[in-house]
């Protein structure tokens, strides 16, 4: 049901053609890159938060970035905790695996981590746990509804990670 859902959402662009479907999991970042056949940094990764009253937050980031926690209570004035995997399905509609920004069983507010603008593409999951989409980082921010880009994350941009990103970097980001 899930990845029906993407599909009806990539439907307003014409878009639901371009959701890949695989025989191999792309569950996990190293799953997806091992799939598609890219960097791990280049797959989009939803993380579901626990916002302010009952509502939750996403955030989109690059596969090789890890939240840091007080760059996120800077930006958005809470502790990042995680939504347990009964919550992020009831939140999302998707299960862990296949968690994305689009297609959503609620309205939440989607953030892209910065992480991503190195990259010409990204592969975000499509709602199931063997799924992905081709992505620019403009297209990911017009197709989730994005709010905005924040700088939530850490890791990515440390040395070392620079090489794994070359060749796949945007002018002018």
């Amino acid at each position: 049901m899930s990845i029906a859902s993407v599909k009806g959402h990539f439907k307003q662009w014409d878009r639901e053609g371009d959701v890949m479907e695989f025989e191999t999991s792309s569950a996990t970042v190293s799953d997806a890159a091992e799939t598609i056949g890219v960097i791990p940094a280049r797959i989009a990764k939803t993380l579901s938060f626990r916002g302010e009253g009952d509502d939750a937050i996403m955030v989109v980031a690059a596969g090789d970035a890890k939240v840091d926690n007080k760059k996120f209570r800077q930006m958005f004035g809470f502790k990042a905790r995680m939504l347990s995997p009964e919550e992020v399905l009831e939140q999302t509609g998707h299960a862990i695996g296949g968690v994305c920004p689009f297609g959503l069983a609620n309205d939440l507010a989607v953030f892209l981590d910065v992480s991503m603008k190195r990259f010409e593409s990204l592969f975000p999951a499509c709602g199931s746990t063997n799924s992905a989409i081709e992505l620019t980082p403009t297209e990911l921010f017009e197709y989730s509804g994005a709010k905005d880009w924040v700088d939530v994350c850490k890791a990515w941009n440390e040395e070392g990670n620079e090489e794994t990103a070359a060749g796949n970097a945007v002018e002018g980001f």
